[in-house]
């Protein structure tokens, strides 16, 4: 999947993926994708709750070598 960007949130914990993450997405125009690569496993619940709060589609999400990957659209 294509990403506009790509946010490295490896070796952080909560609630700092989703800091760094809300960050970037400021950064980022509307339509736009923000592919995010974290470690903390509770990141998974964090972003797809954090996506459907702030009006943002998690498009995908995926597990590669312990290292969670999503990819967020700008809504």
């Amino acid at each position: 999947m294509k990403a506009d960007k790509v946010l490295d949130a490896k070796g952080l914990a909560c609630p700092m993926p989703i800091v760094k993450t809300k960050k970037a997405m400021n950064e980022i125009e509307s339509g736009q994708v923000l592919e995010i690569h974290a470690t903390d496993k509770g990141a998974k619940a964090d972003l797809s709750a954090w996506a459907k709060s702030t009006g943002n589609e998690l498009l995908k999400h995926e597990e590669e070598s312990n290292v969670l990957k999503f990819w967020i659209k700008k809504g």
